[in-house]
């Protein structure tokens, strides 16, 4: 049984020019990190590509997407002890990341907006930072 106080997501983890690609989700004030939910029988790689593709209109290149590391942190705007596990991939695609079905931006993001980002986005950012990954 699934634990109701965990959020279970795969995310992509794309960095150019030192910036990470964040997508806001419409309504919503905070960037996160592009990826979802995983569906019932889905692998990391299914979620991957599926979400990618719904949120970014983007096809992820399967033979390169490595996993890069597993994040959990408090998840934002959701009650005290919630928490969501985010699993990074690292993953070439095709396309230019735009804002598709319920995203209603896409961009890439500096360490110097940390604080537009959600939880586990900022300590996703705080670890890239640390490893001197981004500005």
């Amino acid at each position: 049984m699934a634990n109701q106080n965990f959020i279970d997501k795969v995310v992509l983890l794309s960095i150019k020019d030192r910036k990470v690609l964040m997508a806001r989700s419409l309504g919503k004030d905070k960037f996160y990190m592009p990826g979802g939910k995983r569906e019932e029988g889905e692998t990391d790689l299914q979620t991957l590509i599926r979400e990618s593709k719904e949120e970014m209109d983007i096809d992820v290149i399967v033979e390169t997407a490595k996993h890069w590391d597993t994040f959990i942190a408090q998840a934002h705007g959701k009650s005290e002890g919630v928490m969501v596990k985010a699993v990074c991939y690292t993953a070439d695609f095709e396309g230019i990341p735009k804002a598709s079905n319920e995203i209603e931006e896409v961009l890439y993001l500096g360490f110097d907006r940390r604080d537009d980002a959600g939880g586990v986005a900022q300590t996703i950012l705080d670890d890239l930072k640390e490893k001197n990954m981004i500005d």
